[in-house]
């Protein structure tokens, strides 16, 4: 892949997935407009988000050296000059914001807030503890809320809540991984490592991995609708299966190092993945299970 291409890191838009949580859960895959719409939403929150690691790289360079794979990076390896660079950040992020403010209001205001999180990890939040890993899963939450936004459907607080335990499943995880692999030197590429131990770690870990599982389970039960597709609740299976698999991969085996790799490596976890997502589309077409029916008539 070419240096300026991997600078903008397209392996990570894969995280602008969850822009189409609304479009699947709002069920406006059915009108061609809401589509198109996700679709903007998805390629802003791609645009900017490249921006973001463009300008991480940028703050890093040096720090990068150090590290054992991040030492590789365009910017760290003097594959790309910083020039270059600054032109290339500039350009996504004015591309990115024009896009979202195209959606509307609101669309724009989560696209600022998100650069203004970014910005304030990459100034100094991203050097504290707890704090690190709390900004980058907020990042999670908003691509959600911009999905929402984009195409004009109200979404679920429990979607929200499991969207960012989620998240920090999968940051309080990677954090272990480097806390294991860059040993006695880990502080020196990344000082928020050096507030954390493998204990504090996997607690965290496991609270956030617990919160995802309980409020799925609330969304596929309790949220409006499930109330109007009370089958959605069979994709809560998957969801959990999907989880547990990961914890299994974290904590059995210590990886978590990349997981939008391991996300899509791991034949437990694709089958997770895709059967969540056809389940969904099954009951929120209208499938009808009849002993949930009943149960929602009781309410």
């Amino acid at each position: 892949m070419p240096p300026i291409l991997r600078l903008l890191r397209p392996k990570q838009w894969t995280k602008g997935f969850l822009v189409f949580a609304a479009l699947l859960f709002g069920r406006g895959y059915t009108s061609g407009t809401k589509s198109e719409l996700a679709l903007i939403a998805f390629a802003a929150m791609a645009l900017v988000s490249s921006a973001v690691y463009v300008f991480n790289d940028l703050c890093d360079a040096e720090r990068d050296r150090l590290h054992p794979t991040k030492k590789l990076r365009p910017i760290a390896s003097g594959q790309v000059s910083r020039t270059t660079a600054a032109v290339l950040l500039v350009f996504c992020a004015a591309l990115g914001v024009g896009l979202a403010a195209g959606l509307g209001t609101a669309s724009f205001g989560i696209i600022a807030t998100y650069i203004l999180i970014q910005i304030a990890y990459n100034v100094g939040l991203k050097r504290q503890p707890v704090a690190d890993v709390f900004c980058l899963s907020f990042g999670f939450v908003l691509r959600a809320a911009l999905g929402a936004a984009a195409i004009n459907v109200l979404i679920s607080g429990w979607l929200l809540f499991c969207t960012g335990a989620l998240a920090l499943m999968l940051g309080f995880g990677k954090r272990r991984h480097e806390w294991l692999v860059q040993g006695d030197d880990r502080a020196r590429s990344r000082e928020s490592l050096a507030g954390y131990n493998k204990q504090t770690l996997e607690a965290f870990l496991l609270i956030a991995a617990a919160s995802a599982v309980m409020s799925y389970g609330i969304y596929s039960v309790e949220s409006p609708t499930a109330r109007q597709f009370p089958s959605l609740i069979l994709t809560s299976g998957f969801v959990f299966y999907g989880i547990y698999r990961y914890v299994f991969l974290l904590l059995g085996r210590d990886e978590g190092g990349e997981p939008e790799n391991l996300v899509f490596r791991d034949p437990h976890l694709i089958f997770s993945v895709v059967g969540f997502v056809v389940t969904a589309l099954v009951a929120l077409s209208g499938l009808r299970i009849p002993f949930l029916e009943s149960a929602g008539a009781l309410r």
